[in-house]
C-alpha cells in the first residue's frame, strides 16, 4: 500500500488530532485518497479562533512566514500522487472561515474529512477544487489553484456529474480529519497495491511531462524567450512586464497619429475611461498613485490602540481619530474660534481703538505679535526662519511680503470676468465667517477688510515679475536698527524679542525680500484706521483656523472653492483629517509608512522573495530555491540617478555655449549635489521621531491638538536660528507623492511615496522606469541649471558662477523657449511662458537626459525584449511612459488658477512642448519633418549629441 506524508496546514489553536479512514498516525495516509494543501498563513486573531487569515498584496499574493504560536495539523486527505507539489502563482491566502455551509451528499461527500475513499467517488462524486476565476481543475492532477480576485474556493465535483453539487466548510467547522458514520469503505471496490502504485506512478509522469513542457514554452515563447536583458531563470519580470502592457495599451488611443498630438495619443484612452471625482478638482495617473498611498496610509492610522511605535506613532492615531470625530467638534461648534478671538482682543467694531487713551490698550504690535508667533497667521509680511541664501551653512531670520487671503494678487484687481466672480465669492465667504462668529456689521467689516486686502495687493509684487524671479535683486540683508528705520510703525526689536525668546541686538541681521513693499506697508499702517488694522489682522488668523470647526464653517470654505476651482463636493471626512495628518505628523506617520512598506526590519519579517519560477514564498519555507530580492528600490533608483548624472555631465563637455570656467563651476555642482532616496535614516529610530512632537494630543480635543501643533512648529523653527545647519534633513516626509530639488541646499530628495508603479516598478522594462521615474530625476536635476536654480553655487550659496558671456547665451537660448509657450492657450488663456520658464527648460532637459541614460543602459545591457501584444519599439515607450505620467483631467474653472498661478504649464503642454523639440522622438516615431511633433526649427538648451 503505498503511503505518503501531507505537509502541515497552519491554524492558530490547540493541536487537533489527526483521524479519519484514510489517516495512519501524524500526516501518513494510505490509498493516495486525501487532497494535499500547502497553506502558509500569518494569523493576526486570537488564540481562540482558528479562523485563516487572507491578506491581499499588490500584484502577487505571497505566502508569508508562519510566526511562533502556529500548531501544525494534518488534514488527513492528502494524494500520495501529488507529495511534492507546491502552490504557484497567484493564489494561497484562503479564508476557510468564511465558507458558507452547504449540506453534505452522496455516498462520497461529507464534512471535510468524512469522504469515503474508493473508485465509486472518482466516478461520480470525488470532489475537486475549483479557485474563482480559473475554472474547475481536478484535484488528484493538481493542487496549483488560482484565486484572482480573492474568490471563494468551493468543492465541486471533479467528474461533472449531474447530481454533483459543489459543498464548502461551515464558518468554525473543525479542521479535523473526520469519520464516515458508515464506516470506513462499506460497499466501495477495494483497489490492490499495484494498481493504486501504477495509477500514482503513471500520474507523477504525467505531472513531470506536463511541468517540462511548461518550462519550455516559458523559455521560447514567453516574454523572456529573447535577449537575457529581458527575463532571467525564473523570469520574475513577467508579471510586470504583462501589467505594464496591459496598463499602457489601455491609456492609448491608438487612432490619433502620434505625429500630429502626442498626448491625445499617449493619454487619450486613460482620457475617455477616467472622470475627476466629485470631490477632486484633478485627476491624472500620478493621483491614481497618490490614492494607494492614502489607502496604506489610512489602514496604519485606523489600526487599534496600543500598537507599535513609540510616542509620535501612538499621538498621530490619537490625533486622527480626534479630526473624526465630528460629534464633539459639533458640539464644540465656534467656540474654540472665539476663544481665539479673545486672546487677540476680539472683534473693535465700536471704534473703542481709537477713543482717548486707547493707545494703552491697542497695540498693533502685540496683536502682530499673536498673530504671527502664536497661531502663524501672515498679517502684512511673513516672518520665517530659512537658510541664508548668502550663506548655507548659517539660519537667518526673512521677512517677506503677505497677507493675502486669495492665492494670486491679480484676483483683488478684478481685471476679467472670472477674477470678478471669484472676489464676490470671497466677499460672500467673509460675510459668512463673520456671521458665524457672531460678528456684528458683517457687512462693514467684510468691506473694510477686503479693502485693506486690496491696498496690500496693489503694492505686492507677483511672484512671476521678473524683480521676483531673480532672487539677487531681492535679498538684502539688514540690521535690526535699519530695518526699524524703514519701517518706522512697527517695533522690530520687541517683536522678534517675543517671538524668538531672545534679547536682538540692534545689530542683528535679518533677510529683507521686499524692502519697496515693507516700506509702502509701513504708510499705510500710519493711514489706515486701527479699527480696520485691528479686525485685518484677527481676520487672517480666522481665516488660517476656520478650517478646523464644524461643519457649518467647512461647508462655507466648500462654497468658497467651489466658485474658485469647481469642486462639486466637499471631501470625505476620512481625506480631509489624513491630509491634517499629513501635515501636522507628517514625519510622524512617514515613520509607520516606512516601518511598514519600506524599512530593512519590514523587509527581513516578510521574507519577500521572488523565487523560481514566479512563485513568492518566504524563504524559510523554501531553502533551496532560487531567489532574488523583489524591492530593493532604493538602490535601483539611485543607479538611475547616478546613469542621469553621467548623461548630464557628459552634456556639459559638449555644450558649445558654456565656456570652460562655466563648465567648471558646472561641474562641481553636479559632483557636489546631494541625492535622497526613499526615506530619512532617523524614522527607524522611534525616539528621534518623538523629539519631533513633544506636544500633549487627546483624542476629543482637536481644535486644540491643532493649536498645540501650531506652537510647537513655531517653537522647533525659532531654536533653528542658533543651530547649525544640517543639510541632510528633509523637507517632505516619504509618504508626500512628490520630487524635489533645494538649490540653497544643492539636494535632489525623492521620497518613497513617489516611488512606486507605474512610476518606477524594479520589474518593469527599464525603458519604462526610464521614460517615468526617470524623466522626473531628469526634470529635477536639471532646475540646477535652470533661471531659478542656476543662480545657487555647488554649496547651495546664491553666487553668480556663470560668466558673463555664458549667461548671456544661456538666456538667449531660454527666450525662445519662452516664446514657444507663449503660443500655447487652454480655455482662451494663453500660457505664460516666461512664468513657466524654469519648468519647461526642466522638462525638457530632463526627458532629454533620461532618453540618453537610457541608451547608455541598453548598451550596457543589451536591448530589452518587446512587451507582449505592443507593437511598439522600447524607444517609443520611452516617450509613451514619459506622457502617461501627465494624462490628467482638471476641471475647467481650476485651469484659471492654475494658468494664473501654477510655474509649471498644464500638462498637455509639458508633454507637446518637451517631446516636440527633441530629435530622438521624431526619429522613434518616423514623423515627416515640419510635422507638429517635429518642426524644423527647435528650441534646445541642452545639446543633443548630433547638434553643433
Amino acid at each position: 500500500m503505498c503511503q505518503a506524508r501531507c505537509p502541515a496546514l497552519y491554524y492558530r489553536g490547540p493541536p487537533q488530532p489527526a483521524a479519519g479512514p484514510c489517516v495512519r498516525g501524524q500526516g501518513t495516509v494510505m490509498d493516495g485518497q486525501c487532497l494535499q494543501w500547502l497553506v502558509a498563513a500569518r494569523s493576526l486573531l486570537p488564540p481562540s479562533n482558528p479562523e485563516w487569515r487572507r491578506e491581499a498584496r499588490p500584484q502577487t499574493h505571497s505566502l508569508l512566514g508562519t510566526p511562533g504560536g502556529l500548531q501544525p495539523l494534518d488534514l488527513g486527505l492528502c494524494s500520495f500522487s501529488l507529495g511534492s507539489w507546491v502552490p504557484s502563482g497567484p493564489s494561497a491566502f484562503l479564508n476557510l472561515s468564511a465558507f458558507p455551509a452547504a449540506a453534505a451528499q452522496g455516498p462520497c461527500r461529507g464534512p471535510l474529512g468524512a469522504w469515503r475513499p474508493g473508485a465509486a467517488c472518482c466516478s461520480r462524486d470525488r470532489p475537486g477544487l475549483r479557485g474563482g476565476g480559473s475554472g474547475a481543475m481536478e484535484a488528484p492532477y493538481s493542487m496549483t489553484a488560482h484565486y484572482d480576485e480573492f474568490q471563494e474556493v468551493k468543492y465541486v465535483s471533479r467528474c461533472g456529474g449531474g447530481g454533483a453539487r459543489g459543498t464548502s466548510l461551515p464558518p468554525g467547522f473543525p479542521l479535523g480529519a473526520g469519520r464516515s458514520a458508515t464506516g470506513a469503505r462499506a460497499g466501495l471496490p477495494r483497489w490492490n497495491r499495484r494498481e493504486v502504485c501504477l495509477l500514482s506512478g503513471l500520474v507523477f509522469a504525467a505531472g513531470l511531462c506536463a511541468i517540462l513542457a511548461a518550462m519550455l514554452a516559458l523559455k521560447y515563447l514567453g516574454p523572456g524567450a529573447a535577449g537575457g536583458a529581458a527575463c532571467s531563470e525564473g523570469c520574475p519580470e513577467r508579471k510586470a512586464f504583462a501589467r505594464a502592457a496591459r496598463f499602457l495599451a489601455a491609456n492609448l488611443d491608438a487612432s490619433i497619429d502620434p505625429c500630429q498630438d502626442f498626448y491625445s495619443f499617449a493619454c487619450g484612452g486613460w482620457l475617455r475611461r477616467h472622470a475627476i471625482p466629485d470631490d477632486k478638482l484633478t485627476y491624472g495617473t500620478i493621483a491614481a498613485i497618490g490614492e494607494q498611498n492614502e489607502e496604506r496610509l489610512r489602514r496604519l492610522l485606523a489600526r487599534p490602540r496600543g500598537g507599535p511605535g513609540g510616542a509620535a506613532q501612538r499621538k498621530v492615531r490619537a490625533f486622527f481619530r480626534s479630526c473624526l470625530d465630528m460629534r464633539e467638534i459639533e458640539r464644540l461648534g465656534p467656540r474654540p474660534m472665539l476663544e481665539v478671538i479673545e486672546d487677540c482682543g476680539g472683534w473693535d467694531l465700536g471704534g473703542a481703538a481709537e477713543r482717548p487713551g486707547a493707545a494703552a490698550r491697542w497695540d498693533l504690535n502685540r496683536l502682530l505679535y499673536k498673530a504671527q508667533g502664536v497661531y502663524s497667521a501672515a498679517a502684512l509680511f511673513s516672518l520665517t526662519v530659512s537658510l541664508d541664501d548668502r550663506n548655507s551653512s548659517r539660519y537667518v531670520i526673512r521677512i517677506d511680503q503677505d497677507g493675502l487671503t486669495l492665492p494670486e494678487r491679480t484676483l483683488y484687481l478684478a481685471q476679467d470676468e472670472e477674477s470678478e466672480k471669484i472676489l464676490a465669492a470671497y466677499r460672500v465667504f467673509m460675510e459668512r465667517l463673520l456671521s458665524l462668529l457672531g460678528a456684528e456689521a458683517v457687512e462693514q467689516k467684510a468691506r473694510e477688510i477686503l479693502q485693506l486686502e486690496q491696498r496690500l495687493a496693489n503694492i505686492t509684487v507677483s511672484e512671476y515679475d521678473d524683480l521676483r524671479r531673480d532672487v539677487s535683486s531681492v535679498y538684502n540683508k539688514v540690521t535690526l536698527g535699519q530695518l526699524q528705520k524703514i519701517t518706522p510703525h512697527l517695533r522690530w526689536k520687541w517683536l522678534l524679542d517675543q517671538i524668538f525668546q531672545e534679547d536682538f541686538s540692534e545689530d542683528e541681521e535679518v533677510v529683507l525680500l521686499a524692502t519697496d513693499y515693507m516700506q509702502q506697508v509701513s504708510q499705510l499702517i500710519r493711514s489706515t484706521p486701527r479699527r480696520i488694522l485691528h479686525n485685518y489682522l484677527v481676520w487672517r488668523v480666522v481665516v488660517v483656523l476656520s478650517e478646523h470647526l464644524s461643519p457649518p464653517f467647512r461647508e462655507a470654505l466648500h462654497e468658497l472653492a467651489r466658485e474658485m476651482e469647481g469642486s462639486d463636493k466637499p471631501q470625505e471626512l476620512a481625506r480631509v483629517c489624513l491630509g491634517q495628518a499629513n501635515r501636522h505628523f507628517g514625519m510622524a506617520l512617514g515613520a509607520l509608512f516606512v516601518h511598514e512598506h519600506f524599512s530593512a526590519a519590514s523587509k527581513a519579517k516578510e521574507a519577500y522573495l521572488i523565487c523560481q519560477p514566479q512563485d513568492a514564498l518566504p524563504t524559510k519555507l523554501l531553502p533551496g530555491l532560487l531567489c532574488h530580492a523583489q524591492w530593493d528600490g532604493p538602490r535601483n533608483v539611485q543607479q538611475l540617478v547616478e546613469d542621469i548624472k553621467y548623461i548630464l555631465g557628459q552634456r556639459l563637455e559638449e555644450l558649445d555655449w558654456m565656456d570652460a570656467e562655466t563648465k567648471a563651476a558646472a561641474r562641481a555642482k553636479l559632483q557636489y549635489m546631494m541625492v535622497m532616496v526613499g526615506y530619512p535614516d532617523f524614522l527607524l529610530k522611534p525616539e528621534a521621531v518623538d523629539k519631533e512632537y513633544e506636544f500633549e494630543v487627546h483624542e476629543k480635543t482637536y481644535f486644540k491638538n491643532i493649536l498645540n501643533s501650531i506652537r510647537f512648529s513655531i517653537q522647533l523653527s525659532v531654536k533653528k536660528i542658533r543651530q547649525e545647519v544640517d543639510k541632510s534633513t528633509w523637507l517632505l516626509p516619504p509618504q508626500a507623492l512628490n520630487a524635489y530639488y533645494l538649490p540653497n541646499k544643492n539636494q535632489m530628495v525623492f521620497p518613497a511615496g513617489i516611488l512606486q508603479p507605474t512610476l518606477y516598478d524594479p520589474d518593469f522594462p527599464q525603458s519604462l522606469n526610464y521614460g517615468g521615474i526617470g524623466t522626473i530625476i531628469g526634470h529635477e536635476l536639471t532646475h540646477g541649471y535652470d533661471d531659478w536654480g542656476g543662480h545657487y553655487d555647488r554649496s547651495g550659496s546664491l553666487l553668480h558662477w556663470w560668466t558673463e558671456a555664458s549667461y548671456g547665451r544661456f538666456l538667449r537660448k531660454a527666450e525662445c523657449i519662452v516664446h514657444l509657450y507663449d503660443n500655447f492657450t487652454v480655455y482662451n488663456q494663453r500660457v505664460n511662458g516666461k512664468h513657466t520658464l524654469g519648468e519647461n527648460i526642466a522638462d525638457m532637459g530632463g526627458l532629454k537626459l533620461a532618453y540618453y541614460a537610457y541608451q547608455k543602459w541598453v548598451r550596457e545591457h543589451g536591448p530589452e525584449h518587446p512587451l507582449h501584444r505592443l507593437k511598439y519599439t522600447h524607444n517609443q515607450l520611452f516617450f509613451i511612459a514619459f506622457a502617461q505620467n501627465w494624462c490628467i483631467k482638471r476641471r475647467s474653472q481650476s485651469i484659471y488658477l492654475q494658468v494664473l498661478t501654477d510655474k509649471h504649464a498644464p500638462e498637455h503642454y509639458r508633454v507637446l512642448g518637451s517631446v516636440s523639440q527633441f530629435e530622438e522622438f521624431g526619429r522613434a516615431f518616423h514623423c515627416p519633418k515640419d510635422s507638429p511633433m517635429n518642426p524644423a526649427h527647435k528650441c534646445s538648451v541642452w545639446r543633443d549629441p548630433e547638434q553643433g
